[in-house]
C-alpha cells in the first residue's frame, strides 16, 4: 500500500492523512484509489461514525494534482492515462460529495486545486492562520475542475468568477468570510480537535465551535464591491474591458493589478471557466457538474495551452507562455462548443 497516503480507523474515526510532503501533498491517481477505497470500507461500516481528512507532516493541505504526470500524458501518449486520472479523481470527489458520514477536513495550509476538490465536499470545512485556498489552473492552461463549477458559482457577488479567473488566493479569514470554510480554528488546537473528535464523533459541531477563534478582519471584503462589478459579467471580453476603464481613473490601482493579472492567463481557460460556472449555476445534481468538468478536462489536457503553461510556470519557471489562442477574440463559441460537447457513449465520466 502506498505511504503517500496513509489510511487509520482510530475508534469510530476514520482517517486520511496525505503524505506527500516533498510534493506539497499533491495528488498522484494511487492516492485517490486509497482514499477511495478506505471510504468505500467505511461507508459500509456501521462502526464508523465520521471520518478525518489532514495532512501528516510538513506545509500542507494538498497544493493540488499531479501536474508533471499530466503534463507527461499531454505530450506523449495523447492524454490516456491523463484522462485516467481525472476521470478516477473525480469520481473520489463525487463520492466524498455523497458520503453520508460527516468528514471533517483540515485545511491547515496550501490548499489548491486537488485540495479543493478533496476538501469542498467535505461537512466541515476547517481553516486555520496558515491555509491559502486557491483555483490558480487558468495560469497554466487548465481550469478550475475538481468539483469547482459547481462551488464557485454557488459564492455571492461574483466572488467565484473573480477566483477562478484570478488565481487569487485566500487566508484562512478570507475563506470563512466567504463560506468556503465552516470554521476558522487556530492551528495550535487542531491537535486537541482532533482528539475529541475521535472520541466523541456525535458531537463534531459542537467541538468545532468551542474551538473556534475569530479570524483576523477578511482583506478581501474591502474589494467585494470592485469584484462585483468588474466581474459581473459571463463575457471575458466585458471583464477585461470593464477593469481598463477603472484602471485609468484615479484609484484604480486594484483594477490595473487585476487587469495586469488576467492578461498573464489562458484566453481559451478564462472563457471555459466563465461558461463552466455558467452552466454548474443551472445544474441541480453535482454528479452532472462532474460529468461537465470531465468533458472539458478531456478536451483542455490535449490542447497546446495546458503544455505550454506548464512548461512556462512550473517547468521553466519562465512565466512566459504563448497562449494558442493568443487573445480572447481568438477563443470562439466554436471552440468552446467544441471543448464542452458530450463525449462519445462509451468514454462519459459516471459516478462509482
Amino acid at each position: 500500500m502506498s505511504t503517500d497516503v496513509l489510511i487509520h480507523r482510530h475508534g469510530l474515526v476514520g482517517h486520511v492523512s496525505l503524505n506527500r510532503p516533498k510534493a506539497l501533498h499533491a495528488l498522484t491517481l494511487e492516492m485517490c484509489h486509497a482514499i477511495s477505497a478506505a471510504l468505500s470500507e467505511w461507508e459500509a461500516d456501521d462502526a464508523v461514525e465520521a471520518v478525518i481528512i489532514d495532512h501528516a507532516e510538513g506545509r500542507g493541505f494538498c497544493a493540488g494534482g499531479d501536474i508533471a504526470f499530466l503534463r507527461n500524458s499531454a505530450l506523449n501518449d495523447g492524454g490516456v492515462s491523463g484522462r485516467k486520472f481525472f476521470h478516477d479523481e473525480y469520481r473520489l470527489n463525487h463520492q466524498l460529495f455523497t458520503f453520508p458520514k460527516p468528514v471533517v477536513a483540515f485545511m491547515d495550509g496550501i490548499t489548491m486545486g486537488g485540495g479543493v476538490g478533496l476538501a469542498m465536499p467535505a461537512k466541515y470545512r476547517v481553516a486555520t492562520e496558515n491555509t491559502r485556498l486557491a483555483m490558480p489552473e487558468t495560469g497554466i492552461g487548465l481550469f478550475p475542475d475538481v468539483g469547482g463549477g459547481w462551488y464557485l458559482s454557488r459564492l455571492p457577488g461574483r466572488i467565484g468568477q473573480f477566483l477562478a479567473l484570478t488565481g487569487a488566493r485566500l487566508d484562512g479569514a478570507e475563506c470563512l468570510w466567504a463560506g468556503l470554510v465552516t470554521n476558522y480554528l487556530p492551528s495550535e488546537k487542531l491537535g486537541e480537535a482532533k482528539a475529541r473528535i475521535i472520541e466523541h464523533p456525535g458531537r463534531i459541531a459542537g467541538i468545532l465551535s468551542e474551538l473556534s477563534e475569530s479570524p483576523p478582519e477578511a482583506r478581501i471584503a474591502g474589494n467585494a464591491e470592485r469584484i462585483a462589478r468588474h466581474f459581473a459579467s459571463d463575457r471575458f471580453e466585458d471583464i477585461l474591458a470593464s477593469l481598463a476603464a477603472d484602471a485609468e481613473t484615479p484609484g484604480g490601482e486594484w483594477a490595473a493589478k487585476e487587469l495586469a493579472t488576467l492578461r498573464t492567463k489562458s484566453p481559451q481557460t478564462c472563457k471555459v471557466a466563465l461558461r463552466q460556472l455558467a452552466v454548474s449555476a443551472g445544474l441541480a445534481d453535482f454528479a452532472d457538474n462532474m460529468a461537465m468538468e470531465y468533458r472539458i478536462a478531456s478536451r483542455v489536457l490535449t490542447r497546446p495551452d495546458f503544455a505550454e503553461g506548464v512548461r512556462a510556470v512550473i517547468v521553466d519557471k519562465t512565466n512566459d507562455p504563448q497562449w494558442n489562442p493568443a487573445t480572447p477574440e481568438d477563443v470562439t463559441e466554436v471552440l468552446l462548443d467544441e471543448i464542452f460537447a458530450p463525449l462519445p457513449g462509451a468514454e462519459e465520466w459516471t459516478p462509482l
